[in-house]
């Protein structure tokens, strides 16, 4: 039966028609009785949908499925086949189409439907279970400065002030370790390895990971991964010893399988940089507030906000600014809309993009959001209604052509664009991110109140009123550069780092 429905399936496909041709794989899986026949037709039926850049109907059915083979495998002790099936459901069940290549995810509308079968999962359960520390943390050190150890693996895109602060702290001695750049431990860093060790096999990889991370650890008082991606997942397999370990998120983890591959047990705080990432984050992973949780303190992103304070040019008040299109989250065509609602009504309105785009070959879903928008820029570009500047160097120069600065993104961890747009006199108006909607915090509770719309439409009315005169438009933006200097400039923020990071809390409690 699986052979013809694999047949039929692939004639149909070849005529275009994949929608159908997942759907008859589907229907042969759910008839198939081996659990491993199961498993693979629905994920080649979600497979055929997400090639088309779709969103599979049955996508929670496939990856549960390939979850089902995988705790089958570790109960029977096959460590390394119930590796290779818990990866390819991670894989599925957090694949970009869904989550990274359109304007909503799953995770978003309800994350303890999606992701109730990797809760379930004994599988699931094993690689992230709680193995603790023999040894609590350390206080910090007396009589000499802090040993601080921030590691990365590639993008540091978040910490040049950060680093900068504590190179020349006279109570800290930094190191950087970024792990693709470290050869041993490139050699040792494979998340096929790290699952198959997690669910008992190759006990020779826990004396691996030892040699090349013991060094560091032995010799940090405090080490600051940033990402919670494969680094934190790679330096929670072993037992930290007495060195205290700190994680930060942003945005994009959560929305992967690594959160899920991280022993938390072993980490003493989880930094988020805004309260609605926290909110969803553990919406998404209850165990973050279990009794072997860290704390989970709110740390704004490290921003020299200062340096945006700087004159506009009389024209700038016409000039509504987006800053980067490197995601689809970013969602420029909702920008688009405001824009073209503000010329209906004074045509000398233009937006100005800053930043690179995102790929169109990533998936089909983002090549189709890519032609749309492709489609309204070739109608205003040539009038000059929107200017593409692309990647920036001087962007606090740049700003100064800026008077309105918008965040037209469905989600944000917290829009360093914007607020810096906002510390430069920038009249900020953020869409009300839509996939916050179902959380008690969003872009409502981290910004004020005015600054906030519900749709285009609100968009537009706000940037006529305050750009309406020139007393008003510079009224209004002093107010919004006033606020977010005194809330988020680095002259603020360091104190919140300084007390993360050169202080230690007692106890573990969630906030």
């Amino acid at each position: 039966m699986a052979r013809v429905a694999r047949r039929v399936a692939a004639g149909i496909a070849t005529r275009g028609s994949t929608g159908p041709a997942a759907t008859v794989l589907r229907a042969s899986g759910r008839l198939a009785r081996r659990r491993r026949l199961r498993a693979d037709l629905l994920a080649e039926a979600a497979a055929l949908e997400l090639s088309r850049g779709r969103e599979p109907r049955g996508l929670v059915a496939a990856y549960a499925a390939e979850l089902t083979c995988a705790d089958e495998c570790y109960r029977a002790g096959a460590a390394g086949r119930a590796a290779d099936s818990l990866i390819k459901a991670t894989r599925l069940a957090f694949h970009r189409v869904p989550h990274i290549d359109r304007l909503s995810s799953p995770l978003d509308a309800d994350p303890a439907r999606y992701l109730g079968p990797l809760r379930s999962s004994s599988a699931a359960h094993a690689v992230a279970a709680p193995r603790g520390r023999r040894l609590p943390a350390a206080a910090p050190p007396t009589g000499r400065p802090l040993r601080l150890l921030v590691v990365t693996r590639g993008n540091a895109n978040f910490l040049p002030l950060i680093i900068s602060h504590y190179e020349r702290h006279p109570n800290v001695e930094l190191r950087h370790l970024d792990l693709a750049e470290d050869a041993a431990i490139a050699g040792v860093l494979d998340l096929r390895p790290m699952i198959e060790f997690a669910l008992g096999g190759r006990p020779a990889y826990e004396r691996d990971v030892e040699r090349v991370l013991r060094p560091h650890l032995d010799w940090a008082d405090t080490v600051f991964v940033e990402w919670c991606t494969i680094a934190a997942a790679f330096l929670t397999l072993i037992d930290p010893g007495t060195t205290r370990m700190v994680i930060r998120l942003h945005k994009y983890e959560t929305y992967t399988y690594w959160p899920h591959c991280v022993d938390f047990s072993r980490v003493d705080d989880l930094v988020f940089v805004s309260e609605p990432m926290r909110d969803l984050t553990i919406a998404a992973l209850p165990r973050l507030t279990g009794a072997n949780a860290p704390r989970l303190p709110v740390i704004a992103n490290a921003m020299d906000l200062a340096a945006f304070r700087r004159p506009k040019r009389p024209e700038a008040r016409f000039t509504v600014g987006l800053v980067g299109m490197g995601q689809i989250a970013k969602d420029p065509r909702w920008a688009v809309d405001v824009l073209r609602r503000l010329r209906s009504r004074d045509p000398r309105y233009r937006l100005l993009i800053m930043g690179g785009g995102f790929d169109p070959e990533s998936s089909a879903a983002a090549r189709h959001y890519h032609d749309l928008l492709a489609r309204d820029l070739s109608e205003l570009e040539p009038s000059g209604a929107v200017h593409r500047l692309g990647p920036v160097d001087d962007v606090p120069a740049a700003f100064t052509d800026v008077g309105v600065i918008l965040s037209s993104s469905v989600r944000e961890s917290f829009h360093c664009g914007l607020v810096e747009g906002a510390a430069g006199g920038a009249v900020p108006v953020v869409r009300d991110w839509p996939c916050f909607a179902r959380q008690p915090s969003g872009a409502r509770t981290l910004f004020p109140a005015d600054w906030v719309v519900a749709s285009p439409r609100e968009a537009a009315e706000r940037i006529l009123a305050a750009t309406a005169d020139e007393e008003s438009w510079h009224k209004t933006g002093q107010a919004a550069a006033d606020h977010a200097l005194g809330a988020w400039d680095w002259s603020v923020v360091r104190h919140d780092f300084d007390r993360l990071l050169l202080r230690q809390t007692q106890g573990k409690a969630r906030r």
